[in-house]
């Protein structure tokens, strides 16, 4: 699989959109905020995808200058992983990371606006010292709440940027409007028709009109806009 800052190109994850026979190696991200799958490093985004580099050493000095921020904060780290739902902001241009239909990470192009906010899911709660309750978001961050009553898994936080401020909880339920990110149907939305907890070891089931997908498939949006999905090349 490679060294810890490397990954062999025939092995890295189908969701990357690059070549994989140009070169053995690969820049693997750094771990902490999303999974390898769900995310790129910066510097092979902004060098083999976005074109605004033509080497790793042009990335750094990009980064090095504080002309890139990942979520409304300056990224100095070149391994630094852009995953799905993160704003990429490059000088003035914004881009979101999303999916395509066929499950391939892309960053399309953002307005300002739209860069002010990211919906993130929640993956799980805990209780932490004081009796306060921690949301584990998706991307790898945790915001604390008061009341744990309130949220729950699957549910999605639409936070200000960079401040993380809570602007909107969209809840897990009937008739929400979710974005698939996994599945046959990756890529599409859809409005949830119901929700199917199995009393088994069986995955739980989201049923929609015209199919159905297990729950870690499904991201909740609400009236939250995304950028196009469909293959850009």
């Amino acid at each position: 699989m490679g060294s810890s800052n490397h990954l062999k190109r025939l092995a890295m994850p189908r969701s990357w959109p690059l070549p994989r026979k140009t070169s053995i190696w690969v820049t693997r991200p750094t771990p902490g905020s999303h999974s390898l799958e769900l995310c790129m490093p910066i510097s092979l985004v902004i060098r083999d995808v976005l074109g605004y580099a033509h080497s790793t050493r042009e990335v750094r000095h990009i980064l090095h200058n504080g002309n890139a921020l990942i979520d409304g904060r300056i990224c100095k780290d070149v391994r630094r992983g852009v995953g799905l739902m993160d704003v990429l902001t490059l000088g003035e241009n914004n881009y979101r990371c999303v999916l395509d239909h066929n499950g391939r990470l892309r960053y399309r192009t953002i307005s300002s606006e739209e860069a002010g906010w990211k919906v993130c899911r929640i993956e799980s709660k805990s209780t932490i010292k004081g009796g306060k309750t921690q949301l584990n978001l998706h991307d790898g961050r945790n915001i604390i709440v008061e009341d744990a009553t309130e949220y729950s898994s699957g549910s999605s936080l639409k936070l200000a940027l960079p401040s993380q401020d809570i602007i909107e909880h969209i809840k897990f339920d009937e008739g929400v409007r979710c974005y698939l990110i996994g599945g046959a149907h990756v890529g599409d939305f859809a409005n949830m028709k119901s929700y199917d907890v199995k009393r088994s070891s069986m995955p739980n089931e989201v049923l929609f009109d015209d199919f159905g997908t297990t729950a870690s498939n499904v991201f909740v949006v609400g009236k939250s806009t995304l950028p196009h999905t469909e293959v850009v090349e």
